[in-house]
């Protein structure tokens, strides 16, 4: 555990700058500790040698002072007792003292106690000597014996202070060293913390940088080349390996992204071939060129190799084939087509039928009601639908037995429509005209008596009269119905009621006044047509009986109650105007009304004339009242 911790303090760039901080702080203490030691030792060295400098001067002014006495014959004991005083004063300063106590075994300690045995046992007794009262002024032997002493005295002291001087040199030296080392270690470690720096945070940290640069631009293959164990070393696998996953990352999500867009294309592809086929499916859902192009479409995007759109008879025979891309059916025989027809009585999507040419699906084509075809695909060997394709198909499928189901329920209505209308044709014919036909024989059978009675001659007359006018009335009715069969919507509602208006006004020069109200109103066709075969009728009738000067046409809306109500100013009603010979239209016109669920009254006007009102409630269709032909809202 110890190993390991010095190793990973061995390897820290951290605790390397550290240690070269330290380094540095413990050189320059070091070193400032050693010159502060240094500067103390050399302390007071400069007095010393002043010192020493003055005795060689006080010795010369002491002998000095002796030989001026003994020239001048004058002895001035003071002066050289006081220098005598000074001297010794001198030669135990402090600061001579201070540099033998610190060194007392060097040869400053041994030179400084030579001086003072000389001066205690040499010099001293001499001018000691020379001071006393009693002493000659000329004695020669003395004075050259003074001097000499003086010679050697000063001599020692030129060698205390050159002593004194190389100490303090040598002082200056080993500080001058100790500032000289300490700053090249300072340096040293500064250049070794500088590498430590380049190489361990400068590099790593510009490289890191490098690849983040390149990352940042989508680049994800870029990797950091420091992976030592130190903490940019750590940072930069750290880099690598969020740099592999986020590369590894990258690539899933392309890949799925790449699905995706493959998938969007495929939907995309699917709803096109969708909608081209509902579009050809609504414009003609039982062309072969429809089936054709969606045969194309869907073998180039389910990868078939043909198929095949059969409808299947009605009356038994062989199917029809509508379409096919391959060619003779296979599966065909002389007495029908088995597998076709087996998928009929099997609740399942589709049959497979294995060959060694590819597998073939046979999907029927039905809805809820009934049957109507199969497709039959043939898939390309080694080869099968994708669940999207398999899904395809069945809507594909599904749209198709729609249109087929709407063909034949059109077919159905058309047929059922056709029928209604051949029914109302009949009981048109059969309340007008063979009603008015049936009169016509009754009357011809009794007018052949009376031809052969010249006595009946007269009644013969009226009864021919009688004939004339009912053929005019039957040849009227006839054109009224041709009128009312051939009668188309074209047009809105209020624009018919408008267009009725204006062709009875005109054919009869009678002002007819129109007032519409319908707003929020939605009537169905078939109201539409039967309210307006009313109003055709009471405007026909107000033509034909009425004598009128002007008419009145009012259809009015409220609350789901629709109110027609046609007037005129005419002559008005008989006394029993249904009991009319002729008068079969008011009896259609009550038909009619039946038809609305509505009823009719047909009444005098209070201020003269004739009134006919019609009352029903509006039928609120999902669509708006679009105008079709008769024949079609029948």
């Amino acid at each position: 555990m110890g190993r390991l911790r010095e190793r990973l303090m061995a390897r820290s760039i951290l605790l390397s700058l550290g240690f070269a901080l330290f380094a540095m702080t413990l050189i320059g203490v070091g070193g400032m500790t050693l010159s502060v030691v240094e500067a103390e030792r050399i302390q007071g060295s400069g007095s010393a040698i002043n010192v020493a400098g003055s005795l060689r001067r006080l010795t010369h002014r002491m002998s000095a002072l002796v030989l001026s006495d003994a020239e001048n014959r004058v002895r001035d004991h003071g002066r050289l007792r006081e220098a005598i005083a000074h001297f010794e004063k001198s030669l135990n300063h402090p600061a001579l003292r201070r540099v033998m106590t610190r060194k007392p075994d060097s040869d400053y300690a041994r030179t400084y106690a030579q001086i003072r045995q000389s001066w205690e046992r040499g010099l001293k007794p001499l001018l000691v000597e020379e001071a006393l009262p009693g002493a000659d002024l000329h004695p020669v032997s003395r004075h050259n014996q003074m001097l000499e002493a003086v010679e050697v005295f000063v001599d020692e002291l030129n060698t205390l202070v050159a002593q004194l001087e190389a100490d303090t040199e040598e002082a200056i030296l080993t500080l001058r060293s100790v500032l000289g080392g300490a700053l090249v270690l300072i340096v040293a470690v500064v250049l070794g913390a500088l590498i430590i720096v380049r190489r361990g945070v400068l590099d790593p940290l510009s490289d890191l940088l490098r690849s983040a640069a390149r990352f940042a631009r989508g680049d994800f293959t870029a990797r950091a080349r420091h992976e030592g164990p130190d903490e940019l070393g750590r940072v930069g696998r750290s880099f690598n390996l969020m740099a592999e996953e986020l590369n590894k990352l990258y690539a899933d999500l392309e890949r799925r992204v790449a699905d995706k867009t493959a998938e969007l294309e495929r939907s995309n592809q699917s709803l096109e071939l969708l909608y081209h086929s509902i579009a050809r499916l609504h414009n003609a859902p039982t062309a072969p060129e429809t089936y054709h192009a969606m045969l194309e479409d869907m073998g180039k995007l389910l990868g078939l190799r043909g198929s095949m759109a059969c409808l299947l008879p009605n009356l038994g025979g062989p199917a029809t084939i509508l379409s096919d891309t391959l060619g003779v059916c296979p599966s065909r025989e002389r007495d029908g087509c088995p597998h076709c027809t087996d998928i009929l009585r099997v609740d399942q999507p589709w049959i497979r039928l294995p060959g060694p040419e590819g597998e073939t699906l046979i999907v029927p084509l039905r809805d809820m009601e009934r049957h109507y075809g199969v497709l039959r695909l043939v898939l390309p060997p080694e080869h099968h639908l994708a669940p999207w394709q398999e899904q395809l198909l069945q809507a594909l499928c599904r749209h198709i037995s729609i249109a087929l189901g709407i063909t034949y329920r059109t077919e159905q209505e058309r047929l059922i429509a056709l029928q209604e209308e051949r029914s109302i044709i009949a009981r048109e014919l059969h309340d007008s005209l063979a009603q008015a036909l049936s009169y016509l024989k009754i009357q011809s059978s009794l007018l052949q008596p009376m031809l052969s009675d010249p006595a009946r001659q007269p009644d013969a007359e009226r009864t021919l009269a009688d004939l004339r006018e009912g053929i005019s009335a039957a040849y009227r009715q006839l054109r009224e119905l041709l009128a009312t069969f051939r009668l188309r919507m074209q047009g809105d509602f209020l624009e018919l009621l408008s267009l009725t208006a204006e062709e009875f006004s005109a054919r009869g020069g009678l002002p007819i006044h129109l007032d519409t109200r319908l707003t929020g109103c939605r009537l169905s066709p078939n109201q539409e047509i039967h309210t307006l075969q009313i109003i055709r009728e009471a405007l026909s009738n107000i033509l034909r009986h009425a004598h009128a000067g002007q008419a009145w046409l009012e259809v009015r809306h409220d609350d789901g109650q629709v109110t027609v109500r046609v007037a005129d100013d005419g002559v008005g009603l008989s006394d029993d105007p249904l009991d009319g010979t002729l008068h079969y239209g008011l009896a259609i016109m009550h038909e009619r009304a039946a038809g609305l669920r509505g009823d009719i009254r047909i009444s005098p006007r209070a201020e003269g004339g004739t009134q006919v009102v019609l009352r029903f409630r509006a039928e609120h269709a999902p669509q708006p009242s679009a105008p079709l032909p008769l024949a079609d809202a029948a």
